[in-house]
């Protein structure tokens, strides 16, 4: 029989895609980690990972182990800190994933009272716009603006996300203020990419526009300097803006149209029977700090 060690080998390994990494982790040479991998395939009976040139990928038998395995091993590690004593010591490193604007802006400023109040606890950043799999990827909780959907996984609301039309007020006094969405499609809009899609909510409902933006790139925060400078108008978030729109360098238009309401920002993070309390304490730790009033929003004509 396998003991818990070949688990924790396997998760590490399948979450990094990396024998050296996750050898490091557990401080264990490569030898040994590839010898107890195949150890624990052959008794299974399959092949959990696949091997390439550049990094081991879950096959669809590993996929499946893996989400099990996890799932025990955290009611094992649980047991094993309820036994310690320490089961009300958050510790560990947690592995985050999130958006980089809102990362840079919200969460990063904000890390100093959980990290001092946690001295136990250790953070791995993983700063991007796309949606990583948490059961593939080396993850433990994601940060994602989204409409939440059908899954597996948990999705803890921690805030709105208000999106407004916007424009320096250089722009409109060049071109114009739009009142209407005939107007508005006469104008230099800022999407981002050409798939960029604005799904607003209006007097007589849900709108869907596709901009054409005069500048196309994949960073929100090149689209938000765009439209301060006068570039064009956009459709942000209020996180993303709302100094801007306080202090004048941009101005809010067609206010009866927004964003729609449905998309939020989640903690999002694999469903067990025991959370571990790293997660709980981060996830905890954020909602209180943004909430369905969060600060960004407040004084704002929303």
């Amino acid at each position: 029989m396998s003991d818990v060690l070949d688990y924790r080998i396997f998760v590490r390994t399948a979450a990094t895609g990396s024998l050296s990494q996750a050898g490091r982790e557990l401080g264990l040479s490569a030898a040994v980690m590839s010898k107890r991998l195949s150890r624990l395939e052959e008794r299974l009976g399959v092949r959990l990972l696949q091997r390439t040139t550049r990094r081991l990928m879950l096959t669809e038998a590993g996929r499946a182990f893996y989400e099990d395995i996890v799932s025990a091993l955290t009611v094992i590690e649980e047991a094993e800190s309820t036994a310690s004593g320490r089961a009300t010591r958050t510790m560990g490193v947690l592995r985050v994933s999130a958006p980089t604007a809102f990362s840079r802006l919200h969460l990063a400023p904000k890390l100093l009272p959980l990290l001092e109040g946690n001295p136990g606890l250790s953070l791995i950043l993983d700063l991007r716009d796309d949606f990583v799999d948490l059961v593939a990827g080396s993850v433990d909780v994601a940060i994602r603006i989204m409409i939440p959907e059908n899954s597996s996984l948990i999705a803890r609301k921690l805030a709105p996300n208000r999106r407004v039309l916007c424009a320096s007020p250089d722009y409109l006094a060049k071109h114009g203020t739009p009142t209407t969405l005939e107007d508005l499609q006469g104008h230099q809009l800022l999407g981002g990419s050409a798939r960029n899609r604005w799904n607003l909510e209006g007097p007589d409902g849900p709108v869907a526009l596709r901009p054409v933006s005069v500048v196309q790139t994949n960073s929100s925060e090149i689209v938000r300097e765009l439209v301060i400078a006068g570039h064009g108008i956009g459709m942000r978030s209020t996180w993303d803006v709302s100094e801007a729109l306080r202090s004048g360098k941009l101005v809010r238009i067609m206010p009866d149209y927004h964003g729609s309401p449905d998309v939020g920002i989640y903690a999002v993070y694999a469903s067990r029977r025991f959370v571990p309390l790293k997660i709980r304490t981060f996830v905890d730790h954020l909602a209180s700090l943004y909430g369905p009033e969060p600060y960004w929003d407040k004084g704002l004509p929303l």
